[in-house]
């Protein structure tokens, strides 16, 4: 069973609304206008039949029905789903594609490792947070060592 998301919690672009730019959420987003730039969602990516995207998107899973002209870097689950198109290079762990899907470029298929690896050189501002090391303890010359 799928956990609840509030619908407060999810952004989303309508049918008939235009968005240039970038998105950065930590939430789910929903698309069904039209959009350009760049998508960072550390939740799912929902693009709905009528969405015309230009760009990139970087997420955890997505939903894809629309139109789009740039690559996916997923996490997890890609689903390309109706008559999804696109034209770009899939990066995924897991891929679902409907008869009627399309998509013309390259699909390589990842690790989370190499997920964070490629987030980290296409997003830098978009990958886990490094957490420092432990401090060390500095040791008196002639100390013994243990």
């Amino acid at each position: 069973m799928e956990p609840t998301v509030n619908a407060n919690e999810v952004s989303r672009i309508s049918t008939g609304t235009t968005v240039k730019g970038e998105i950065i959420s930590s939430n789910d987003i929903r698309i069904d206008g039209t959009f350009e730039g760049k998508v960072f969602s550390k939740g799912k990516v929902v693009v709905g039949a009528n969405a015309q995207i230009t760009g990139d998107i970087v997420c955890t899973n997505v939903d894809f029905s629309g139109k789009i002209k740039g690559n996916f870097y997923v996490k997890d689950t890609l689903a390309l789903k109706g008559s999804a198109v696109v034209d770009g290079d899939l990066h995924t762990r897991r891929l679902q594609v409907d008869l009627d899907a399309k998509f013309n470029g390259i699909c390589k298929m990842i690790s989370e490792t190499e997920f964070d690896k490629i987030v980290g050189e296409v997003a830098p501002e978009f990958r886990p947070p490094v957490r420092p090391a432990a401090p060390v303890a500095p040791v008196a010359p002639g100390a013994p060592m243990k």
